[in-house]
């Protein structure tokens, strides 16, 4: 794990790293960034992307890429933050096919905008009566109910 994390130091300086254990590792890097880094930890590096996930946070919305490095057993989490009021993330949906739901299901339910991506069909809301206005996973989503009850 030393030497992949001394790769990522070297590679991305402007990045911040915070090591939770001897296995796991967050590299936090600019968001205009996460392509290069997202490559370089699959391509260059030859890892699995494990699972994305996105977290609204008080300093902005969260995207975190959990890349396996199976061969050492390091998990090393990309997390990019983009503002409240600028939510948009560059798409890794073109050269990485695994990003794809994930990145329609943060943009349904964060209202995070991925430029680049290919097909941005709603995946869990098609079929619903759903406002798409309506950002189930922000910190501010009401529940349809509580918005009536509480006048």
């Amino acid at each position: 794990m030393r030497e992949a994390e001394a790769k990522l130091r070297e590679r991305f300086p402007d990045a911040g790293y915070y090591r939770h254990n001897e296995n796991r590792l967050y590299i936090t890097v600019p968001r205009e960034r996460v392509t290069e880094a997202c490559r370089f930890l699959h391509l260059e590096r030859a890892m699995r992307l494990a699972i994305c996930t996105g977290i609204d946070t008080r300093a902005g919305y969260e995207m975190l890429y959990h890349f396996s490095d199976d061969a050492n057993g390091g998990l090393y989490t990309l997390k990019v933050i983009a503002p409240k009021d600028d939510p948009r993330i560059e798409s890794q949906a073109s050269w990485f096919p695994s990003t794809d739901w994930i990145e329609r299901e943060m943009t349904e339910l964060m209202g995070i905008e991925f430029p680049g991506h290919p097909d941005m069909r709603p995946l869990l809301t098609s079929d619903t009566d759903w406002d798409p206005e309506e950002k189930p996973l922000r910190r501010d989503y009401q529940r349809r109910g509580d918005k009536h009850e509480r006048g």
